[in-house]
């Protein structure tokens, strides 16, 4: 089976759908399937690259509107990748990659990973809507990471018969901690007085609600917040800590090395997600989370963050936008190390259960399964 994957970013950039898409591509490739990747380059230049076993074309990117990369080598790089290919994988929402296969390849049949809606964009958001609406009708299935997600998105109801529930899985040999993540562990913890830590991870964005923690903040206990990402808001962030005189008990570590993300999360005793509105389609670094036996707050958004983080079990799930909630929640785990040891435990289980790396391989070749099972012969 030879699978053509499009989106708009690739590994090395940083990011959750990006990151799952190298984790998907090079898994099916060690179980046999030909995946390949058609994606934007950073620069103006289209490069051909082999990351990590995986075929990558990156087409030159001549502008960046809306969060949206804008290639025209890409419209010119999809048919011969098309061509090659028996099963076209979208992972929407990228525009461009929408209508170029449906202008462009619309003679291979094509399955799409529904991310999330677009939220913030209002206007772009109405323009895009006619164009997604479409290219979800005329896939042949729909892979979502949530059930939840299906209910509450209005594109994905209309077309539910066709959605099959495909969990994101991550490889849990990479959260183990070993003698040397535990010896980095240790000293980070020395780092700041040996105060418990309360740890977030993700690109510095306007859904992720970081604002929201840092006001929270001024509520909860004795506890440092570490910050490990970079993205448009980390400076108004960094003010924003500064105004409320919390620069003392707040850490922007910015972009931070494998070995260095998983140190802190293995001397945190909290993870925090505290996004605001439904671009958080999931939450990838929650399951990287509970992999390392951490517990998990997070906002219910209707979305996949309280399908993953189950409340009271292994964790919390609190109100967006509401930094007395959040400070409640953190302060409440702070104090009871025994909780917080039962719901770390519980957490670790249920990634091994439903969310580890195998398991999504194994469902995604069933997906591609049905849906080419399901053509005209």
């Amino acid at each position: 089976m030879k699978v053509l994957f499009l989106y708009k970013d690739y590994h090395p950039v940083l990011g959750g759908i990006e990151n799952h898409i190298r984790l998907l591509a090079q898994g099916l490739r060690a179980e046999g399937v030909d995946a390949r990747v058609l994606v934007t380059n950073t620069g103006p230049t289209t490069v051909r690259q082999t990351i990590g076993g995986v075929p990558v074309t990156k087409a030159g990117r001549q502008a960046h509107i809306l969060s949206t990369p804008i290639s025209f080598p890409y419209f010119t790089e999809l048919p011969r990748a098309v061509a090659e290919a028996d099963l076209v994988h979208l992972h929407a929402p990228y525009p461009p990659a929408e209508l170029a296969q449906l202008l462009l390849g619309r003679k291979k049949p094509f399955v799409i990973t529904y991310h999330s809606d677009i939220v913030r964009q209002k206007l772009s958001g109405k323009l895009y809507a006619p164009l997604l609406r479409l290219v979800l009708r005329r896939a042949t299935l729909v892979a979502v990471s949530s059930p939840a997600y299906v209910e509450s998105s209005p594109f994905l109801q209309r077309i539910r018969r066709k959605c099959r529930l495909v969990h994101f899985g991550i490889d849990l040999g990479r959260f183990a901690k070993t003698g040397q993540i535990q010896v980095s562990a240790d000293r980070l913890h020395r780092r700041f007085g040996g105060r418990p830590l309360l740890l977030f991870i993700g690109r510095l964005r306007h859904y992720k609600g970081v604002d929201v923690l840092i006001r929270a903040m001024l509520s909860v206990d004795d506890a440092h917040l570490l910050i490990v990402g970079d993205g448009p808001m980390r400076r108004d962030l960094q003010q924003l800590a500064g105004a409320h005189q919390l620069a003392d008990r707040i850490t922007f570590l910015g972009e931070c090395s494998e070995p260095e993300a998983l140190a802190a999360r293995h001397a945190a005793q909290l993870f925090l997600l505290p996004s605001t509105n439904r671009a958080e389609a999931l939450g990838t670094v929650q399951l990287e989370a509970m992999a390392c036996r951490l517990p998990v707050i997070c906002t219910e958004l209707g979305t996949g963050t309280s399908y993953v983080n189950r409340h009271e079990e292994t964790g919390l799930v609190v109100p967006p936008n509401d930094p007395t909630a959040l400070s409640a929640a953190i302060n409440r785990l702070l104090a009871d190390a025994n909780l917080r040891t039962q719901m770390g435990a519980a957490g670790r289980k249920r990634v091994q259960e439903e969310f580890a790396l195998p398991m999504m391989i194994r469902k995604t070749v069933s997906f591609y399964n049905e849906a080419l099972s399901a053509l005209p012969q």
